[in-house]
């Protein structure tokens, strides 16, 4: 009966915590602070970079328009030049074209 009292008393003193010193509680704030830290930092820096290239991409469009609308701003020396890249640009649209019409007809 001695030994069963025993085995059950040291059970209980080991489910029994004491109480947190200063030292510990600030010792898991840290690493709790610095993984939010790190969190923020990180989904932000995400959303920055992902801003970046949507800024840099969208400089890149309006260039590239407006030499095919305007083909005489400088950058075709002749105006068979200027036809070419017209030709270029319709070519690729209607091959865009093709292709939309292509998979619409695959889905229906």
């Amino acid at each position: 009966m001695d030994s069963k009292k025993h085995i059950l008393v040291d059970r209980i003193s080991l489910s029994y915590h004491l109480p947190m010193n200063w030292q510990e509680v600030w010792g898991v704030l840290k690493w709790f602070l610095a993984a939010l830290i790190a969190g923020f930092i990180g989904q932000f820096g995400k959303s920055f970079a992902h801003f970046l290239m949507k800024r840099r991409r969208n400089k890149k469009v309006p260039e590239a328009d407006s030499v095919l609308t305007n083909p005489a701003s400088g950058t075709a020396s002749s105006d068979a030049d200027a036809e070419q890249a017209y030709l270029k640009t319709q070519a690729k649209i209607e091959k865009k074209r093709g292709k939309t019409e292509v998979k619409r007809l695959k889905k229906s």
